[in-house]
């Protein structure tokens, strides 16, 4: 089996070396070797002894072999010619006879014959791989080069020599953004005339275009060559403005979000696969960024491969339990009681470091990791509140939002544990809220039915509407730091920020403002008729024990504060 597969290996490799050289070259090469077999055959007839003989039959192999080159037209022109040779070989060599007319005639047709059936059959074998081929190019739904193809015609300009003037080969790749609402509205079938009416706008494009390819369902590539940095970027606006235009789709106008990435051929060892592959990276980039558009940069791989990295070592760290949750105070400004504490997740790496949450979570939240992640800190926030008496608030993302499965294991830990539902306190940023309103909503009164409580986090810097707020089942309304800073200092500050007091309390909501870091701002809070309050001014987030710690010496200072002098001396 070891040598059939080295054998099969050493035949494809000179196949591919063959199909390397010129068309020119392998064209004389076929004629050469055909012109060859036949003077070889008829060596052999005349060397055996003549047309007596089965040699003969030799000369049907250039007869076949043209037929697999040229079909039918070309083995019948071997056949003929070798028929002919065959006809002016004596029957005997040694005595000189020479052949009756109808033994060279039977062989001649017999020659012809086989040559028209094996031709024949050669051609239909030729169209039936034209057509699986063209099959295995071609998107089965648009009728579109597919990325087969790409790969394909890719290739020829990725090999070209150097061009003087610097141009090489380019691809963008074009992302339709909004393919799924279509796709809900309209159904498949409108996808496919979408990709067809983009297609015929894009020919639009210049010269430089040499194809366009469906490599998904939502997804073209622009085959260019050649092109430089400058038109490449010229052409992605182009094809940028393309998406504000109507186009129909089984009738209806449309106008689509386009998003692409692009990238140019650097070196003679470029590929289609990586060349594809940058400026999937470049789209994805621009999808990050929220941009239209955006080319290959190295740096984009780079932080590619390291969020790659950081989800795996996440993914291990959860397992190993290098996970933790700090807690920052809320306090009442009537009172300046603690009202509760913010859970805030931690990672505490190896050599005992604390990472910070912005280096990892705004990746965790845009995977599937984002759900164990959430449900160590709920596990960890009730037994905090549990365990303490306290109320505690935890952050909820989009995705967790629509995670039902977290949403019942949220309320089932909750009612398992005995706890207090209402001292654990969910909070939504707006811009999970606008995601989609209506299963927000739906996901909000799941949680509140458990008893839970609801807060909208970061207030007035996401999607505000004023509207929403009056249709949700909230508790708790937070306002972003945002509004806090500078609130000494600025007269309008400090009115918008009344004014968002007073729209809180209009609904009933509990008002917290958070990032607090100066007395004046707490005095300035306190005399709005804020409710909680949380900052530096009172304590950073700081483990369980040390939030413990910390809450003890404010009451007994509180305490002390609180007694005549000499009630004080005798607490001492």
């Amino acid at each position: 089996m070891t040598a059939i597969s080295r054998a099969v290996r050493a035949w494809r490799a000179v196949e591919r070396r063959w199909q390397s050289w010129p068309p020119s070259v392998r064209q004389a090469s076929r004629i050469m070797i055909l012109v060859a077999l036949l003077a070889l055959g008829t060596l052999i007839v005349y060397a055996t002894g003549g047309t007596r003989y089965a040699y003969p039959y030799l000369m049907l192999i250039p007869v076949l072999l043209a037929g697999a080159w040229y079909t039918w037209r070309g083995s019948l022109l071997v056949a003929l010619s070798a028929g002919l040779l065959m006809a002016a070989m004596p029957l005997t060599v040694a005595t000189g006879e020479a052949q009756a007319t109808l033994n060279w005639i039977i062989r001649l047709c017999l020659y012809l014959a086989i040559g028209a059936f094996a031709g024949g059959l050669f051609e239909r074998l030729r169209q039936s791989h034209l057509k699986l081929k063209l099959a295995s190019r071609t998107d089965p739904r648009a009728g579109l080069p597919n990325e087969i193809a790409l790969e394909e015609d890719l290739s020829r300009p990725l090999k070209a020599p150097p061009r003087l003037d610097g141009r090489s080969a380019g691809v963008i790749l074009v992302r339709i953004e909004d393919i799924t609402e279509i796709m809900e509205a309209l159904g498949a079938d409108a996808c496919d005339d979408l990709i067809l009416a983009i297609d015929r706008r894009l020919v639009q494009l210049g010269p430089n275009l040499l194809g366009c390819y469906r490599v998904s369902g939502a997804e073209l590539v622009l085959l260019l060559w050649p092109v430089g940095l400058d038109e490449l970027n010229r052409i992605a606006a182009r094809v940028v403005e393309l998406g504000e235009d109507n186009l129909v789709a089984l009738g209806v106008p449309l106008r689509v979000q386009l998003v692409l990435g692009s990238a140019l051929q650097k070196s003679p060892d470029d590929t289609p696969g990586s060349l594809v592959r940058e400026a999937r990276i470049a789209m994805l980039a621009a999808t990050e960024k929220q941009r239209s558009y955006c080319h290959f940069q190295p740096v984009f791989a780079r932080r590619g491969v390291q969020n790659v990295r950081l989800i795996a070592r996440v993914r291990r760290s959860l397992a190993k339990g290098e996970f933790e949750l700090h807690y920052q105070p809320k306090l009442g400004l009537a009172d300046g009681e603690v009202t509760g504490f913010e859970g805030l997740i931690r990672w505490r790496d190896e050599q005992g470091n604390l990472i910070p949450p912005g280096m990892f979570m705004p990746k965790v939240e845009n995977t599937t990791l984002i759900a164990p992640v959430t449900r160590f800190v709920a596990t960890e926030a009730c037994r905090f509140a549990m365990r303490h008496e306290q109320r505690v608030s935890i952050n909820f993302s989009v995705r967790n939002l629509m995670d039902d499965a977290l949403l019942e294991e949220l309320g089932e830990h909750v009612r398992q544990s005995g706890m207090e539902p209402s001292r654990l306190e969910v909070e939504i940023t707006e811009s999970a809220l606008v995601h989609d309103l209506f299963a927000a909503k739906r996901a909000l009164e799941r949680i509140r039915s458990c008893g839970i409580r609801v807060s909208i986090d970061d207030f007035g810097t996401g999607f505000s509407s004023f509207e929403y707020l009056r249709h949700l089942p909230l508790t708790g309304l937070k306002i972003d730091r945002a509004f806090v800073e500078g609130l000494e200092h600025d007269r309008r500050a400090r009115k918008l920020m009344a004014c968002l007091i007073d729209v809180g309390h209009a609904l009933d909501l509990e008002v917290t403002a958070e990032g607090v870091e100066t007395q004046e701002q707490h005095r300035l809070l306190q005399e709005m008729g804020c409710d909680q309050a949380q900052g530096f001014l009172y304590a950073k987030a700081l483990p369980a024990e040390e939030v413990l710690t910390w809450h003890r010496e404010r009451e007994r200072s509180s305490l002390r504060s609180s007694l005549p002098a000499s009630a004080d001396s005798r607490l001492k």
